[in-house]
């Protein structure tokens, strides 16, 4: 190993080389005329893809003067570039006029699949937001000479084989076993779904005395309980409500933002969460958050509710999640419980708008019919469920935490070896030839959070074109 002479990479194999972008690429202006190229995606997650295999926030009425990229063209999105959205083309494809585009002018240009692994690393990404220049954090754009003068370490054409070889085989392996442990997470949650269906719409006595609810899709309800709808049941002084709607990138130390993926069951952590500067959020102080307050993902994987956490009180939100307060005579967790029923959630489904990324209308939200017991019964509920689903919860809370392990393994893994840090010629050499093809991406991905997944463009909806 040699000291890369990069204080952001550190050490890779002596024999590889290293060279500005520059070398090998140059900024490619090539436009639409008709427009009727396959639009194309460029994402932190999957880099250059088609547009329908992803979710998408916005369509443009016309791609007319959009870029066109090329197989082996670097394609970068100027705005989101600290979060590594970009990569390398493997079709002829549209992307918007405000992305990069940059295409090959050398024959020893590195492997596409070798480079678009590398330019998505963490190393790499710390050194766009160096390079990234703007008005504040949250308007950072990576111009093209700030990124045709970053240093591209380039393994020998064998090696760079060799990695993608590997790669490709030990992706394989580790996306297959993240589908089996959400498979499984599905499984356990719809058990728990049934039991929780019944404590919420009947309460604990099986001979409780019944009356029509008047809401022909609630059906019968014990007598003594009520129907209300849900802004009726949380704090009239704390409305739901979303939150910021540009929380910009993420910073060392500012305010947690709580987005719709962090709704999902053991996601409302301090590590998963992303922080937006304190100028950002005192803009928004009528969303910020305490504890005991339910975060619900009203965009994307619409209908994932969790409780905050003393250990996070404080954050505030992103405009993919509502904060729902409860009220007087309210016990919050038995509120949880409520709007994770599936027959609320079944409500909240056919409330969903829109044609490309779903989401429900807080206006929408708030007007959801559900039975309310009083307060005694909520906590006895409470805690019937909590010992009735325990060892159900524990199992999905371990199969979670093995995805995360999983995900962060194959980052960090990937890393490694693009990096020289993991010599893999050895073992991609003992490799048997394997033609499978990697699985569509919403087979293993956690992608629902629309803010991620379409963040690409957000920023087409609120970049104009630079000349």
């Amino acid at each position: 190993m040699k000291d890369s002479g990069l204080p952001w990479l550190g050490e890779v194999p002596e024999h590889w080389t290293e060279k500005r972008a520059k070398y090998f690429y140059r900024e490619a202006d090539e436009r639409s005329v008709l427009g009727d190229e396959e639009l194309l995606s460029v994402s932190h997650k999957t880099g250059v893809t088609p547009r329908k295999q992803s979710v998408t926030m916005f369509l443009a009425e016309s791609t007319v003067g959009y870029k066109i990229c090329r197989p082996g063209d670097v394609a970068i999105n100027t705005m989101w570039a600290f979060m590594g959205a970009m990569g390398v083309a493997r079709q002829v494809g549209l992307v918007s006029p405000a992305y990069g585009v940059y295409r090959p002018h050398k024959a020893d240009a590195p492997n596409p699949d070798y480079l678009d692994r590398l330019l998505r690393i963490d190393a790499y990404k710390s050194e766009y937001t160096c390079r990234s220049t703007g008005i504040n954090s949250s308007r950072l754009r990576l111009y093209p000479d700030e990124f045709l003068r970053i240093p591209i370490i380039c393994p020998p054409p064998t090696e760079q084989a060799a990695i993608v070889r590997f790669l490709d085989h030990a992706d394989r392996k580790i996306r297959r076993y993240i589908r089996a442990k959400q498979k499984l997470i599905k499984l356990l949650e719809e058990q728990k779904q049934v039991i929780i269906h019944r404590a919420v719409t009947r309460g604990l006595d099986p001979d409780v005395r019944l009356k029509p609810s008047g809401v022909e899709w609630l059906g019968d309800i014990p007598e003594h309980w009520q129907v209300k709808r849900l802004h009726q049941v949380t704090d009239p002084n704390r409305a739901i409500m979303y939150g910021i709607v540009l929380p910009g990138p993420n910073v060392d130390n500012g305010v947690y933002i709580v987005k719709g993926g962090n709704c999902e069951p053991g996601r409302l952590r301090p590590e998963l969460l992303s922080r937006t500067t304190f100028d950002i959020e005192a803009r928004y102080a009528r969303s910020r958050l305490a504890a005991w307050d339910i975060v619900f993902a009203i965009r994307g994987g619409v209908g994932a509710a969790e409780l905050v956490p003393q250990e996070i009180a404080g954050a505030n939100l992103t405009q993919d999640a509502a904060r729902i307060a409860a009220g007087g005579g309210i016990d919050p967790r038995w509120l949880l419980l409520a709007v994770r029923a599936p027959i609320f959630q079944e409500h909240v489904q056919s409330q969903v708008v829109g044609a490309t990324v779903r989401g429900v209308n807080i206006r929408d939200l708030k007007r959801i019919e559900l039975v309310v017991p009083p307060a005694e019964e909520q906590s006895q509920i409470v805690a019937f469920l909590g010992a009735a689903t325990e060892d159900v919860v524990t199992a999905m809370g371990r199969a979670r935490y093995e995805v995360d392990l999983l995900h962060e393994y194959r980052t960090r893994l990937i890393a490694d070896v693009v990096t020289g840090k993991l010599d893999v010629r050895e073992a991609a050499a003992k490799l048997t030839s394997e033609n499978q093809e990697n699985p569509p991406i919403d087979e293993w991905d956690d992608i629902s959070d629309a803010e991620e997944a379409g963040l690409e463009d957000l920023n087409d909806a609120l970049e104009e074109p630079e000349p």
